[in-house]
């Protein structure tokens, strides 16, 4: 039996592979409407997730999909974004005003989470998201001065709740806001975990679609605290290709998933080593071992960053090569990195799938 037009178009649009993201329109968004006259076809889609930059590309490639079908007809493409709330499982409630957190996390220290964690928050922005940063790494802060928010204080209007500072767009609250950094924060587990639900709770968020945590490495008191008591989305793991790295990976992965924390992917930083010189390549600290990992563990990997000092730099300079060259080469893999990060989350948040509305056909017009 013959599919009618209308399936074949619905088809042909759900299947569709979105520029940027790799990913076929089902896994993150829906039509909302389509309308087929005898000579022009209305279609409305709503995404799931944040594609400011690649919405132009986006367009083409779904109007494309739709002249396959239907070649002789004008065709309206509107598209909108509408990021959706993840469940979160009882007994735990939702944090006021934030859609969705998504850890990152590591299970040592040295590869360069709380670098790539910045970059993914200021990629979504730029795609149009609303975005805060937890800096939870409260023995090691370093989230003040990649914003360039050194020395700068949040201001409270009831002596209990503050408002995060704006770093670059993204809404930023760290203990290293609070304290003198000089000094060391001489303080236990149970305590640590107090000062981590206080900046949660008490930092007055406006309207996020995205909370990324910055977390501190290991699998330790914060870790066991954030995914037990704290209604997380889902978490991304950074890694090294080097074996000891891929090994503390392995330990965070999988402490995630003993606690039902949806894994969104693996990112393999310093991937190869970028000469500054010749711009020469070299796998110094071991080839695909993120790759492995993500196929042994049967987990996406997200994308792989090369060891660049220009990203070091820009970063400790509190201007994040998102920032800095936007259109770079770097900027444009953190930007895919995030971006299937969240379509991932997407995919757990919602099957959308199932959301596809009847298309209307009209004979006459």
């Amino acid at each position: 039996m013959e599919k009618s037009i209308s399936s074949l178009l619905s088809d042909a649009l759900i299947n569709t592979i979105l520029p940027g993201i790799d990913v076929p329109l089902s896994s993150v968004g829906k039509i909302q409407h389509c309308e087929i006259k005898k000579k022009s076809v209305l279609i409305k889609i709503e995404l799931g997730i944040p594609l400011k930059k690649s919405l132009s590309e986006i367009k083409i490639t779904l109007i494309a999909a739709t002249a396959t079908i239907i070649p002789d007809a004008k065709i309206e493409l509107a598209i909108t974004s509408n990021i959706i709330a993840h469940a979160v499982k009882p007994p735990l409630s939702p944090i006021k005003n934030v859609r969705n957190i998504i850890a990152i996390a590591s299970g040592k220290g040295g590869v360069g989470k709380s670098t790539i964690a910045t970059n993914m928050a200021l990629a979504l922005v730029q795609e149009g998201a609303k975005v805060g940063m937890l800096d939870a790494d409260i023995y090691g802060p370093s989230q003040p001065l990649m914003f360039g928010l050194e020395g700068e204080r949040p201001q409270s209007t009831d002596g209990k709740n503050m408002y995060p500072l704006i770093g670059h767009g993204v809404q930023v609250i760290s203990i290293g806001l609070l304290v003198d950094t000089n000094q060391p924060l001489v303080w236990r587990g149970p305590m640590v975990s107090s000062a981590l639900n206080q900046l949660l709770n008490q930092t007055k968020w406006d309207d996020l679609d995205y909370l990324i945590v910055d977390m501190p490495p290991g699998t330790g008191d914060i870790q066991l605290t954030l995914s037990q008591k704290i209604p997380v989305s889902g978490v991304a793991i950074i890694t090294t290709p080097q074996d000891i790295a891929l090994l503390d990976a392995r330990r965070g992965l999988e402490m995630f998933k003993k606690v039902s924390v949806p894994i969104l992917g693996v990112i393999e930083n310093m991937s190869t080593y970028v000469c500054q010189k010749c711009q020469h390549e070299e796998p110094i600290f071991g080839s695909q071992g993120g790759v492995k990992m993500a196929d042994e563990l049967k987990v996406q990997l997200l994308g792989q960053l090369p060891l660049d000092i220009s990203i070091r730099k820009q970063t400790d300079g509190g201007f994040p090569t998102v920032i800095n060259e936007p259109d770079g080469s770097h900027a444009n893999i953190f930007r895919k990195i995030a971006l299937r990060m969240v379509s991932n989350l997407a995919t757990q948040s919602k099957d959308f799938s199932q959301h596809f509305k009847k298309i209307v056909v009209e004979e006459n017009s």
